[in-house]
């Protein structure tokens, strides 16, 4: 009876880490992300997620007519540079902030009101590493009105 409560309190244990991380991820977002929209307002969605080296992320997004919009993509400091780029619905790419030096925000105002694609990736670390990096990075949207 024992052996089944140690087995119990170990799975319990290891179904939290993963919780665990992603709440301090959103965490991360909402205390030192948030900051960087400034003086565009937040839309209220945090969009994080815990990334390696190599990985990509997509996220799907609309955006309407006449709005300024921001995009800022928010990674922890121990990441190597995050490539990312806005994409229409066709795969066409609006913006690339590799060639802007990458750049982690966007600001930007469409024509007409559309679904749009934001993919990211994370470089891989320069040199010859036996251990991948992860870190949360996150993608912020905001709105600013017009005066």
């Amino acid at each position: 009876m024992k052996r089944i409560y140690q087995i119990l309190i170990i799975l319990t244990v290891l179904a939290l880490i993963p919780f665990h991380g992603k709440s301090q991820c959103k965490s991360f977002a909402k205390k030192v992300c948030k900051l960087e929209l400034t003086p565009y307002i937040h839309d209220g969605n945090f969009n994080a997620a815990i990334l390696t080296e190599g990985e990509d992320a997509e996220l799907y997004k609309t955006f309407y007519a006449g709005q300024n919009y921001r995009i800022y993509i928010c990674g922890s400091d121990a990441l190597p540079d995050i490539e990312f780029q806005v994409l229409d619905v066709n795969r066409n790419v609006l913006y690339d902030n590799r060639k802007n030096n990458y750049s982690r925000l966007w600001d930007f105002k469409l024509q007409s009101s559309q679904q749009l694609i934001i993919s990211l990736r994370v470089k891989n670390s320069e040199g010859e590493t036996d251990e991948l990096v992860s870190g949360c990075v996150a993608i912020m949207f905001g709105i600013k009105e017009d005066k």
